[in-house]
């Protein structure tokens, strides 16, 4: 049986991992490929599966009522994606997330999740640093959307995806930064002198 390198790694960076832990963990994990444009999730679905990105992009984004798409968030390799929300409780998500490369994707159920907190050594240490994780991410993000300006968002962005630029179409920036593309042109510009 392989052993999922990068996803290992992951594991790795917050708990130690015997050999025979490691070839468990990867045993859990399925690798499902999506063509640029799928979604792993899209609103109202259930969120059954954690995934690990092995090679790709995603978006995680809203609809709202207007119909306009608003972009919250990205995914790239060596990234967790997940709607943590519905993965945790089973209520239909509020988000979508869209593949917008050629993507692989190391999925994990919640039954298997489950496996690793009850039968790893520090499986449930796993668990607690991610949701740490995930809180700080979160509430870092807020406090970004009502305190930061658009310039201050955008240099989030680049700091936070260094290597996104080129890869993330800049309607899709300008939605996450909260401004309309021409004004992303002219902070981009203020930016460059």
């Amino acid at each position: 049986m392989s052993i999922h390198t990068n996803l290992i790694r992951s594991f790795g960076y917050l708990i130690h991992l015997d050999e025979a832990e490691k070839e468990f963990i990867s045993s859990l994990f399925v690798s499902k490929q999506y063509q640029k444009n799928d979604h792993f999730l899209r609103e109202g679905q259930v969120c059954r599966e954690a995934g690990f990105i092995e090679k790709g992009l995603i978006r995680y984004y809203n609809i709202k009522d207007s119909g306009e798409e608003v972009t919250l968030d990205f995914g790239k390799e060596n990234d967790w994606t997940c709607n943590y929300e519905s993965f945790l409780d089973h209520s239909p998500s509020l988000r979508n997330i869209e593949c917008l490369e050629p993507t692989e994707i190391l999925t994990l159920s919640y039954e298997n999740l489950q496996r690793i907190y009850n039968e790893v050594k520090e499986g449930q240490k796993f668990g607690r640093l991610i949701c740490e994780f995930l809180y700080l991410q979160a509430i870092k993000k807020l406090n970004s959307l009502y305190t930061d300006l658009p310039e201050q968002r955008y240099l989030h962005f680049v700091n936070d995806y260094p290597d996104l630029q080129q890869r993330v179409p800049q309607y899709y920036i300008s939605s996450f930064v909260g401004v309309k593309p021409p004004s992303l042109s002219r902070i981009r510009k203020r930016l460059s002198l």
